[in-house]
């Protein structure tokens, strides 16, 4: 069985990759349906967000050595993401953030 590891440059255009595809998501439905709306800021926000993410992800990939702290950090920026997501999305916590 062989060690494959993938180079961070690789890791970069994965991250950002992956960020075109989840934004591709709403973009194609809003093709098909009128029950998806995203406006322009809608997808420069969520894809300020990803690309965070992927890039804070990606920090902690490089410079944290200890795999266990690796897990914590990255499930920490993970949930972060959720918790703004939700925020941004119903406005779950009810603050001026989320427009209500």
């Amino acid at each position: 069985m062989t060690n494959q590891t993938v180079n961070p440059n690789n890791r970069l255009k994965i991250i950002f990759s992956i960020v075109a595809l989840i934004l591709a998501i709403p973009l194609v439905a809003m093709q098909f349906t009128n029950e998806v709306k995203w406006s322009f800021f809608d997808f420069v926000i969520m894809g300020a967000l990803l690309t965070g993410t992927g890039l804070a992800i990606e920090f902690t990939l490089r410079k944290i050595q200890s795999p266990q702290w690796r897990a914590a950090i990255c499930f920490a920026i993970l949930l972060l993401l959720f918790l703004v997501w939700a925020e941004l999305a119903v406005g779950v916590f009810g603050t001026p953030f989320a427009g209500s």
